[in-house]
């Protein structure tokens, strides 16, 4: 398969994920246009539109970073290529899912 630009980085100097333009499919190369990625980026999973897909390694417990802003901690190692969503990262601002705490 061709690469094709389909990610987004919007802070070249902090992300450490961007944003699919298109879907990509898992073995699909995304070529990346950033210059402290250097590397194209193999697609390590199925990822819709608009989803988060990891540019570095990115340790369990370090930083999500996207735009320039820390969004959540993952909660498990993501690869380089692997989509960045809710089953691998925990979120800095509260959880919808989880009722408030009766200890507040």
């Amino acid at each position: 398969m061709h690469s094709q630009k389909e990610l987004v980085v919007m802070d070249e100097g902090s992300d450490n994920v961007g944003i699919l333009k298109k879907e990509a499919v898992k073995g699909q190369i995304i070529e990346v246009d950033c210059s402290i990625i250097g590397d194209d980026i193999e697609v390590k999973d199925d990822i819709p539109f608009g989803f988060k897909i990891a540019i570095t390694d990115i340790g369990a417990g370090e930083q999500i970073v996207k735009f320039g802003e820390a969004i959540g901690i993952a909660s498990t190692a993501i690869r380089r290529g692997q989509m960045v969503h809710v089953h691998n990262v925990e979120g800095l601002r509260g959880r919808g899912d989880l009722g408030e705490s009766s200890d507040r």
